[in-house]
């Protein structure tokens, strides 16, 4: 990642919360030319990640942080993290998880010492066939 992100975002871990997040990430997303098609698959699984994310524990933690960043031109990546859950990835068979490889480019997700860390990345479109 650059040295500053674009964005970061601490938001309470909850549903209504993440139409800040989805927002954000959505009129970055604009502002670095994506088509419209590629600025809905990444509102889309912007969406699906925190959903995702929110769904691990019935346990209540503080924050969902978004940190949002351009490494490249014409390419976002949108880091996620679960703070203050017991760590638990998302299932890989689910039908969450599918959405979010067909929406953007590539999708890690990671756990360290009770954080879920996931990472989309998209790129604009322009200049794709």
């Amino acid at each position: 990642m650059s040295p500053a992100p674009l964005i970061e975002l601490r938001v309470p871990v909850d549903p209504e919360a993440v139409a800040i997040v989805r927002t954000s990430v959505a009129s970055l997303a604009a502002r670095l030319d994506f088509t419209l098609d590629r600025l809905e698959d990444l509102r889309l699984a912007t969406n699906e990640a925190c959903a995702l994310l929110l769904g691990l524990s019935n346990k209540p933690g503080p924050t969902l942080t978004a940190v949002v960043d351009s490494p490249i031109p014409g390419t976002l990546r949108v880091d996620l993290f679960r703070i203050g859950t017991s760590a638990a990835l998302p299932d890989r068979d689910s039908f969450g998880w599918t959405v979010l490889h067909a929406l953007v480019d590539s999708v890690a997700v990671a756990d360290s010492d009770g954080e879920v860390h996931l990472v989309l990345t998209a790129t604009s479109g322009m200049g794709h066939s």
